[in-house]
C-alpha cells in the first residue's frame, strides 16, 4: 500500500511541480521541445492513474478480507451495491452532459448578449434548458432509488 501511495504522490507532484515552475518562469517553456513536454506529462499522468488504480484494487482487497465489524446490522450484498452504483450513474452522466451543454450555451449566450443585449431573456431560457438535463438525471435516480 505504501508503494501505491508513493506512485500516487509521485504522479501528483510530477504534474504539479513543473506547472508551478513554468508559472514562475514562463520563458523557460520556449526552450523545451513539444515532444519532451508531451512525454513528461504522459508519464506523470500514467503514474498517477496507476497509483489510483492500485489504491482501488488494494482497497477492495482489504475490504473483502476484513472481518465484519457490525454483527447484526443490515448487510449490503454485491447485487445491492451494484444497484446503488447503477442508480448513481444517471445523475453523474446527466450532470456531466449538463456541464458540457451549459459551457457551450453559456459562451454563445455571452457572445450574443454583447452584440444584442435585448436577447438576454432568451439566452437565460436556453441556459435553463441545458441545466434541466441534470435535473432529469436526478429525478431518474430518485425514481430508481424508490424501486429498491
Amino acid at each position: 500500500m505504501t508503494n501505491l501511495s508513493f506512485l500516487l504522490t509521485a504522479g501528483a507532484l510530477g504534474l504539479l511541480l513543473p506547472g508551478i515552475y513554468f508559472l514562475i518562469f514562463p520563458r523557460s517553456i520556449a526552450r523545451l521541445s513539444r515532444r519532451w513536454m508531451k512525454r513528461g506529462v504522459m508519464l506523470n499522468l500514467l503514474l498517477f492513474v496507476l497509483g489510483i488504480g492500485g489504491m482501488l484494487v488494494a482497497g477492495v482487497n482489504q475490504v473483502m478480507a476484513a472481518e465484519p465489524v457490525a454483527g447484526g446490522s443490515a448487510e449490503i450484498s454485491l447485487g445491492l451495491g451494484l444497484a446503488l452504483i447503477g442508480i448513481g450513474l444517471p445523475t453523474a452522466l446527466a450532470t456531466i452532459g449538463a456541464g458540457i451543454a451549459v459551457s457551450s450555451v453559456g459562451s454563445a449566450s455571452l457572445a450574443v448578449i454583447t452584440e444584442k443585449p435585448e436577447l438576454f431573456g432568451r439566452t437565460l431560457i436556453y441556459l435553463g434548458l441545458a441545466e434541466g438535463i441534470a435535473i432529469y438525471g436526478l429525478v431518474v435516480s430518485i425514481l430508481l432509488l424508490g424501486k429498491i
